[in-house]
């Protein structure tokens, strides 16, 4: 009986074996985060994202769950990644603080390097008719974000930069509106110098008064 002539090793080429060929996950999510970004949770579709993402479905659900799951990764890839670029909580007074903040969304609403306007905002308008689970996570995400304006506020109040009868709460109310207002504006085409007028005529809402200064404690004298 005559052998075939193809050699094994090619022969054994035609059924490919073993795991499937792995992908980047790291860079399909900021890719899918992309896709959201601009256009939101219930417009971008499984095939909008598994191009983006260079996957195809099976490997989407393998590494995310489904299209809700990785939703809320890339929502919170967002968040963490604005929150490493922006530490806005380190600057010395309360108000450089909310004004860095503020000017930092305004430049980045307006980066021509990815969608305009902020994630967050497009989730939290685009998708009205996801589960409970996606809206709690935005609610938490929107939540926690205005916390921490407020808590900042709060330690200017303490260390003296803050007038000491401010409303901590409504200024951080205001601010936290500002920032939707901005990212809405840039999805409208505003320009970066139209958002960052917008930043200073809010500062101008920032209280002025007598600051004092937080006591300190004296030490008791032997």
């Amino acid at each position: 009986m005559k052998k075939s002539a193809i050699p094994a090793p090619l022969a054994a080429a035609g059924k490919p074996r073993g795991r499937p060929r792995s992908f980047d996950r790291e860079l399909a999510l900021e890719r899918a985060m992309d896709v959201f970004w601009s256009k939101g949770f219930e417009a971008a579709s499984l095939t909008d994202l598994t191009e983006a993402m260079g996957i195809n479905p099976p490997s989407l659900y393998a590494a995310f769950g489904d299209k809700e799951g990785l939703f809320i990764e890339a929502v919170q890839r967002y968040h963490a990644n604005a929150q490493q670029n922006c530490p806005y909580g380190d600057l010395p007074t309360a108000r450089e603080a909310v004004e860095n903040l503020l000017t930092f969304a305004a430049t980045l609403f307006t980066d021509p390097g990815h969608p305009r306007g902020c994630l967050a905002v497009m989730a939290m308008t685009t998708s009205s008719t996801t589960s409970p689970k996606l809206q709690q996570l935005l609610m938490e995400q929107r939540a926690m974000g205005k916390a921490r304006l407020r808590e900042r506020i709060q330690r200017g109040v303490k260390e003296g930069d803050v007038p000491a009868d401010a409303d901590v709460t409504a200024l951080a109310n205001l601010y936290s509106a500002v920032l939707s207002g901005l990212s809405l504006q840039a999805r409208d085409g505003a320009s970066r110098k139209t958002l960052l007028a917008a930043v200073q005529a809010a500062m101008q809402a920032w209280p002025v008064g007598e600051a004092k200064p937080a006591r300190r404690k004296l030490r008791a004298v032997a």
